[in-house]
């Protein structure tokens, strides 16, 4: 999952940045509304981070102009206006979550975590296929039992592959699930890490659409 962090308090913003990295999301940062507006023009993200003191902009009027562009990205608002009131303002202009500041991260994480079952890509669900099982809170993978050790790509590439199992991935979508803005990529990067994760999985696993992309067969089960 790809989270834009609108943040204008750049000593949080590099610490949000990490704690959510560590939690195995892809996290971008912009400070202003304007950068924050261009990119979900791109579709470069699945769900926003907003403080509501910007710059250039008060948060809940931004808030406003993104729900005119796009009715159902996520949003969380992260903010030190903790009045009811605000709260009340920030929700009924469309946020689907409200946090003050300060907070702990493990809650905010928690949040992020029950918008994404909302969504369908829980990372606190176990996704079955077969025998192999990823644990997406403790990303651990185990295959006919057995425990294996994953990279954090490694175990952000199958995730992305078990939740869209049935469905092909192209190289192109697949980079922009595991790589940040400005994060080197390799030309065969993708390639790299699939080959990898075949060699911790059973045979045919993941298959490969020549001049496509790469699959895995529907089948799953997802637990909460």
């Amino acid at each position: 999952m790809r989270i834009l962090l609108v943040e204008d308090d750049l000593p949080l913003a590099r610490a949000l940045h990490q704690s959510l990295r560590t939690e195995g999301f892809i996290a971008n940062h912009v400070a202003d509304a304007k950068s924050a507006l261009l990119t979900i023009d791109t579709n470069e993200c699945d769900m926003l981070i907003l403080d509501l003191g910007l710059p250039d902009m008060d948060g809940l009027a931004l808030l406003k102009q993104i729900r005119k562009k796009n009715v159902a990205l996520p949003v969380l608002i992260l903010t030190a206006r903790d009045s009811i009131e605000d709260k009340i303002k920030g929700l009924d202009q469309g946020a689907d979550d409200y946090l003050s500041k300060p907070f702990d991260v493990n809650e905010l994480i928690a949040r992020l975590r029950v918008i994404e079952r909302r969504l369908g890509t829980a990372t606190s669900s176990t996704i079955t296929i077969g025998e192999v099982n990823l644990d997406c809170a403790s990303h651990e993978l185990t295959v006919a039992g057995q425990l294996i050790e994953l990279s954090r790509k490694e175990f952000m590439l199958l995730k992305v592959l078990l939740e869209q199992a049935g469905r092909i991935q192209s190289r192109e979508q697949l980079e922009s699930k595991l790589y940040e803005w400005g994060e080197e990529v390799a030309s065969n990067a993708v390639e790299v890490h699939i080959h990898h994760l075949r060699k911790k999985l059973p045979e045919a696993f993941i298959k490969t659409i020549r001049g496509v992309g790469y699959s895995i067969k529907a089948s799953t089960n997802i637990e909460s």
